[in-house]
């Protein structure tokens, strides 16, 4: 990060640029969908890949000048399908959300069906949101989990028979258990509806094993490339070569213009991490520190939905306790935890209000948190749920995670 060429130009953006250092140096950072880039990937975003427009994709562009983009792209494709297994990748969307449109657009029709899972129950915006294009534009049904927080896969089942989607979606953004996407593929097969699968959060335990693939099962496969894959932020669509040059066409001129080819370089970057052993010893830490992180906080009387995590994040919910998500989010941030207010199964506070909160161990994985750390962790979420109102307990608390903090150095050779 070249910051003194930002502050030779802009004294103003290069310090709130290193305000937000500082406060992701000085914050043990718990929301499940962020992760801290290696020092690699946050260089290739800004090298002169940024400059080029290369609409179209590899070996049919638009602009003169881009062979050379089109060997950065086409390492980026093959990589992420070597990573996953995947027959095609476009690499292109600039986000998971327009992954997601771009499956829509190719696949379907406005007014078409799809069953995505409830957001209220774990799963996404862009699952089948009233608030979202994906609820705009299609007609919508919904699954969710059951008493135990757990995929109910035979009302799913039931629904599907019952409402014929054309379009069945997988994956969540706060689903903290394995998700099976074999039997997602034989409901589909019933009701003859293609399957969708959005690993957005999962991605990087997928790629390493430590979570089932949806590959093989899925017609098309989304995901982001940050989260657990600790990329910069960015998007993928995988299917089989039958739906290669659709999704390609939908992508662009479908929905993008010039795609990002400077992240497009980043996201070959973490692809090739990704594809080394050490992130799969660092994906298998993203889970045992979630497990770690659970067990602590439910063996000091904290709730968890459906009771713990196969994956890289819980659902902490408060209803017991008579506190809403907002207030508890907002309290771990005062005491320097960043983590999200979010709905628990049958939430009877708003969106905006919520009786739960979201955590997740990727970042802190990053950043070598180790077992006893993540205890520690535990045990000063638990103690600012039960102390929110003793200022005197938040301050000793914000102490214990600055200490945290200090011991494992966040970029040290930034500036």
């Amino acid at each position: 990060m070249e910051i003194e060429k930002i502050k030779a130009v802009d004294s103003e953006v290069a310090e709130l640029v290193l305000e937000e250092l500082d406060r992701q140096r000085n914050t043990i950072e718990l929301i499940a969908s962020e992760n801290f880039t290696s020092p690699a990937v946050m260089a290739t975003c800004g090298t002169v890949a940024t400059n080029k427009y290369a609409e179209g994709k590899p070996g049919k562009r638009f602009y003169n000048g881009c062979e050379v983009v089109d060997k950065i792209e086409t390492l980026a494709q093959e990589r992420v399908k070597k990573l996953f297994g995947a027959e095609h990748a476009n690499v292109q969307p600039h986000s998971g959300a327009q992954a997601n449109m771009a499956v829509f657009l190719y696949a379907l029709k406005p007014g078409d069906k799809i069953l995505g899972m409830d957001l209220s129950n774990g799963g996404h915006l862009t699952h089948g949101s009233p608030a979202n294009f994906s609820g705009m534009y299609f007609e919508v049904a919904s699954y969710g989990v059951d008493d135990n927080g757990y995929i109910d896969y035979e009302n799913l089942e039931k629904t599907a028979l019952e409402q014929k989607p054309k379009m069945i979606i997988c994956g969540a953004s706060a689903y903290a258990r394995v998700i099976d996407f074999k039997k997602f593929k034989e409901i589909a097969d019933k009701v003859g509806a293609y399957l969708m699968a959005d690993i957005a959060h999962i991605a990087g335990l997928v790629a390493t094993g430590h979570h089932p693939s949806p590959v093989g099962y899925a017609d098309f496969i989304t995901t982001t490339t940050h989260k657990t894959l600790r990329g910069p932020r960015g998007g993928v669509v995988m299917c089989s070569g039958e739906h290669a040059a659709g999704i390609d066409k939908a992508v662009f001129p479908g929905l993008q213009g010039g795609p990002l080819e400077h992240i497009i370089a980043a996201k070959a970057v973490a692809f090739k991490e990704a594809l080394e052993p050490e992130f799969k010893e660092y994906s298998e830490n993203i889970v045992k520190n979630a497990k770690i992180l659970a067990q602590t906080l439910v063996n000091n009387g904290i709730d968890l939905v459906s009771g713990g995590t196969d994956n890289h994040l819980m659902i902490i919910d408060l209803r017991k306790l008579d506190k809403t998500g907002k207030d508890i989010s907002n309290v771990l941030e005062r005491i320097n935890i960043t983590a999200n207010k979010n709905t628990v199964p049958n939430d009877p506070k708003s969106p905006f209000v919520t009786s739960g909160v979201r955590l997740g161990t990727p970042a802190i994985t990053t950043r070598g948190f180790r077992e006893e750390d993540i205890k520690i962790v535990g045990e000063i979420i638990t103690e600012a749920i039960k102390n929110s109102e003793n200022e005197e307990k938040l301050a000793e608390l914000k102490q214990k995670s600055l200490e945290l903090c200090a011991k494992y150095p966040l970029y040290p050779d930034i500036v």
